[in-house]
């Protein structure tokens, strides 16, 4: 069974940062090319960034793009995503996602709130 566990979330000043955290299992991780989505209020997804499955190339959303760095650690099965310069705009739910096959996952999601 495909898990991810997002962590990390929380409530921030504008110009703040936060790192999230996500946790994968029951999938070939070391494979698999992982993603950063959110979903801001009465918005749909949003894509954030990509990592390919080695870690040397990675991509970011125009919006988040020299602000936010996406890494993973293929011995411990964990994508981060460091989310610095923080803005009103980027409050969203975050879910780290994959693919295998036909099927897309994402987990239950960690909240992000920028907020003065």
């Amino acid at each position: 069974e495909v898990q991810l566990v997002e962590s990390g979330g929380g409530v921030v000043q504008p110009g703040g940062s936060l790192r999230l955290a996500c946790v994968a299992s029951g999938f070939s991780f070391t494979f698999s090319v992982m993603r950063w989505v959110r979903r801001a209020p009465g918005k749909g997804l949003e894509w954030v960034s990509t990592i390919n499955i080695g870690g040397g190339s990675t991509y970011y959303a125009d919006s988040v793009k020299g602000r936010f760095t996406i890494s993973r650690d293929n011995a411990k099965n964990t994508l981060d995503l460091q989310m610095n310069s923080l803005k009103p705009e980027d409050t969203a739910v975050y879910y780290c996602a994959t693919e295998t096959g036909a099927d897309s996952y994402w987990g239950q999601g960690t909240q992000v709130t920028v907020s003065s």
